[in-house]
Order: structure tokens, then sequence, then C-alpha cells
């Protein structure tokens, strides 16, 4: 890429567009702003939802497969791959997203599919294995991924045990059936720090999320409580006070547990995965954003971690959201020179949803004018 360049780094406009959407059309406003600007689209994530199609439009390939959905019916789901490394989307295969007719099942649903995107991974040549987490439709601590691994989870009768959360208050003993096969490394990753168990943890979070009413979260509680305790005594690893432990309704403690994964935080891991430090290299401007700019976006989101990775190799950032609810002293800390919302230029809440795109090139345009000049000689 030419010097003086300008990085397009956005994550997803969640209910609207996904990250290379946003891209595309953040481009093409600054294109017709200044069509003589060399531009770089590089849609990013933070290991949720949208990480493969972040990754695919960085020049891996997809690969889909049909696996177990969180409700036990068969779902095409897709990973992606470039060499020996592979980016797996829980999301993908054991999503809320992927429950039939979106009907929650917050007692049953089941990360297996999830374990098989691993498997067929691996079966495949994958040496490296990147875990993104976020958007679960289930709360089962990980263990259906690893039944889909060769773990067995028995009750005291010693079957099997039926997939979901709520079925791990019978859990009596745990069997791996061998190794996790050598030289094949998992790195979880995810904005979560949510330990497994507790307040803070997957149950009492973010079970509500995925349909869970007072009752199934003590549920839920109940059943990781009692998989760490059998984890505890039959494997020897303590993990459910891990930060991460807790994402993805406790798929981080299965990743820790049974694939002896190492947890990164998403954002930061992808970027690297992405080579996006060397496209910094000459670059004049960079433009990020998500769906909504507050409170959250500081705690690891994607456009946070943009930020500070481009301020570090002192290049100006700009954000782009639906709405921004941030202060000018918040968004300075951040590492942003400023922030354009829809809400600004269209202010009713759905027609931002419905009208994304051709907004998002509004404000690139306004970007173009107020920005390109000064920045990119």
């Amino acid at each position: 890429m030419s010097a003086g360049h300008v990085i397009i780094a956005p994550d997803k406009f969640k209910g609207s567009l996904g990250a290379p959407e946003v891209a595309r059309h953040i481009g093409a406003g600054l294109r017709r702003a200044r069509p003589d600007v060399a531009l770089l689209e590089l849609p990013v994530a933070d290991g949720g939802d949208g990480t493969v199609d972040a990754a695919v439009a960085a020049g891996f390939d997809r690969v889909r497969v049909r696996v177990t959905g969180p409700a036990g019916e068969p779902v095409t789901a897709s990973y992606a791959v470039r060499g020996d490394v592979a980016v797996v989307e829980l999301a993908e295969a054991s999503g809320l997203r992927s429950l039939p007719g979106g009907r929650l099942e917050p007692l049953t649903a089941t990360s297996r599919g999830t374990g098989e995107l691993v498997g067929d991974a691996v079966r495949r040549g994958a040496r490296r294995v990147v875990l993104g987490l976020g958007g679960s439709a289930c709360t089962d601590g990980g263990t259906g991924m690893a039944a889909a691994l060769g773990v067995r989870l028995l009750d005291a009768d010693g079957r099997e045990l039926p997939p979901g959360g709520a079925a791990l208050r019978d859990l009596d003993r745990i069997e791996a059936e061998g190794d996790w096969p050598p030289g094949v490394t998992v790195v979880v990753a995810s904005d979560v720090d949510s330990p497994l168990l507790g307040p803070d943890g997957a149950a009492h979070v973010f079970g509500p999320q995925k349909g869970a009413g007072p009752v199934e979260v003590d549920a839920l509680e109940e059943g990781l409580s009692r998989l760490d305790a059998v984890v505890r005594r039959d494997l020897g690893v303590e993990a459910a006070e891990r930060a991460g432990a807790g994402a993805a309704g406790g798929a981080g403690f299965g990743a820790m547990v049974f694939l002896s994964a190492t947890v990164e935080p998403g954002i930061t891991y992808l970027l690297d995965l992405l080579g996006f430090a060397e496209h910094l290299a000459g670059a004049r401007l960079v433009i990020t954003g998500e769906g909504a700019l507050d409170r959250q976006t500081l705690r690891g989101k994607a456009p946070a971690g943009v930020a500070r990775a481009a301020a570090g190799a002192g290049v100006p950032v700009l954000a782009v959201a639906g709405r921004n609810t941030l202060s000018a002293e918040e968004l300075r800390d951040a590492g942003f020179r400023d922030a354009y919302a829809l809400i600004d230029i269209e202010p009713d809440p759905a027609r931002c949803m419905e009208q994304a795109g051709p907004l998002l090139e509004r404000l690139a345009e306004r970007i173009g004018a107020e920005w390109l000049d000064e920045v990119v000689r």
C-alpha cells in the first residue's frame, strides 16, 4: 500500500451491516470525496459475531461444514483458514442466530457444533486454532464442544449426559478419550474477562441474554458448579476463576480445560493475525467504528483496540457509529480524534438501522472533506 493511504477498519454494525459491508460503504463515501486517495478496507472483529467474515476479508479462505446447531438440528457453519491457521467462531455453529425460529433454549442449547468445526479444521491440517467466543446460545461450559472432540461426560449410571447446561447437574465423571493432538494449539480470542461462576459469571451475567429467567439461571449455575468440581477432581485442572472462563456460556472454561487453550484479548490478537501493524506503515488515517460507541467500547471492544494500535504508530483515528454516547474527553482518552454518528444526520433510529449503508457513505464524504486534505499529502 502506498504512503498516505487510509485504513478502513470497522467492526460490524450489529443488526444492520457486517464489518465488510461497513468498510465498503465508508470506502465508497471517501472515494466520492477524494478519488485520488489510496484506501485499504480491513474489517475487524473482537472474537464475536463476524470474526470469520473479517478473516475472510483479510485473505483467509472460507470452509463450510454441516454441523450440529445449538438446538441439535443440523446447520451449515463456516470457519476461515490460511496455511495451518484456522479461525473458528462459536457464533457460526452455536450462536443465537442459529436457533431455529429464534426460539431460545437456555437450558438445553449445546456448543457441540463448535467442537465439530474445530475437529474439521484440525483434520484438514490446522496446527493453530483461533477460537472466537461471543454470540453464544448456550451455557454448557463448553461441554458440547468437548463431547464432539471425544470427551465423555457421564452420569452416575454411566450414561452420557444430554446436551445443555442444566444436564450438568447430573454429571458424575469425565472420561477423556486420548489426548489433544500434539502440536495443535488453541487460542481463545474474547473480549469477556468474566469467571465461570458467581454473580459475574456465565450464568448470572449472560444467561438472561440467552432466555434464562431466575430459576433457569440458578439451574445453570448449579450445573456449571458441578462441572467445575468434577473437572478439578477428575482432570486436576482449576480454571473457573481464570479471566475469560465465563465467555460464551462458559465455553472459555471448556476450551481451557479440554483444549489447553490460552486466552487473549480478542481484538488485540485478531489485529495481529490480520497483520494490522504492517498495514499501518505509511498510513495517514485510520477509520474504525461499530454500531454503538459507549462505555462498553472502552472495555476492549474492536474500535478501542484499533485506536490503541494506531495511536502506538502515531496514526490519527476517527470513529463512526450508529450512535455515540462518549464524551469528547472519553474519546480523546481512548485515542480517537473525533467520532461521527449516523444519528447526527438521521434522527430516526429505525431509519439509521434500515439505511445504515447510504448514511455511512454520507458520513464518509463528510470525513473526506474535513480530514483528508489535512492528513493526506
